[in-house]
């Protein structure tokens, strides 16, 4: 009888086992080079055009500059402001509207807000202008409500002091005075406390009479205050927008 040799078996796992590495190995190389082709088509976190690289800076238009807007709430405190026709006061009415410009304000790229006061606290006037001043504000918005004896007198004014912030002013009241659908009583010149201690540019706005009944009823409400804080954020972006050709 022939013996059968003993190595075959063996030849043949050996024969198996190499198979097996070498279909491992194609398959490994396969899918290193999918790896790799997935990896190079992926944004770097550094090239992502959503993160930003200045972690000051939370806004998507890299590169571009972010203007600093300090809103003053006109009165507060131990100063309440004019009393309205209605018995309310002016320093409840220009934090509400303040509140309103500030996150308008906050939610668009192009600003950063900041406010003078955000309750019912007196700061001093040099104080409001000597916080746009430490800020190095791009400009200072001070919001009042207006007074006067006789009831019937009603409109929208703005004030400036510096001649720098005149165009300011304009581009601002040019809007203003179209939301409050009042009087157009114009843009002027006056020396008030919080524009000539100011270094950036800065304005002063009269939305309406409070003591005129109807400029009172509209200024109080949510609807008109609204669209007034609108009219002046639109006003304020026209205004760096044209300057700096944005």
């Amino acid at each position: 009888m022939k013996r059968i040799s003993r190595k075959q078996p063996q030849s043949r796992q050996a024969t198996f086992m190499i198979i097996v590495i070498v279909l491992m190995g194609l398959v490994w190389s396969i899918y290193e080079l999918s790896s790799s082709q997935i990896s190079a088509n992926r944004i770097k976190p550094s090239e992502d055009p959503t993160v930003s690289q200045n972690k000051n800076t939370a806004t998507p238009q890299e590169g571009l500059q972010r203007y600093k807007i300090v809103i003053d709430a006109g009165h507060g405190g131990k100063d309440p402001g004019a009393e309205g026709a209605s018995g309310n006061r002016e320093q409840v009415y220009t934090l509400s509207l303040s509140e309103k410009v500030y996150d308008l304000l906050q939610q668009d790229p192009m600003f950063e807000a900041h406010m003078t006061r955000t309750d019912n606290a007196f700061v001093e006037l040099e104080d409001r202008a000597q916080i746009a001043n430490d800020l190095n504000a791009d400009a200072f918005v001070s919001i009042h409500g207006n007074t006067y004896k006789d009831p019937e007198v009603s409109g929208t004014e703005t004030y400036y002091y510096a001649d720098a912030s005149f165009e300011f002013a304009r581009k601002v009241h040019e809007q203003l005075a179209e939301a409050t659908g009042f009087k157009d009583r114009g843009v002027k010149k006056e020396g008030w406390k919080v524009l000539t201690s100011s270094n950036n540019l800065a304005i002063l706005l009269e939305v309406g009479f409070l003591t005129n009944l109807n400029d009172e009823t509209n200024m109080l409400s949510d609807t008109h205050q609204n669209r007034t804080a609108e009219a002046i954020v639109n006003g304020i972006r026209k205004y760096f927008t044209d300057r700096d050709g944005r």
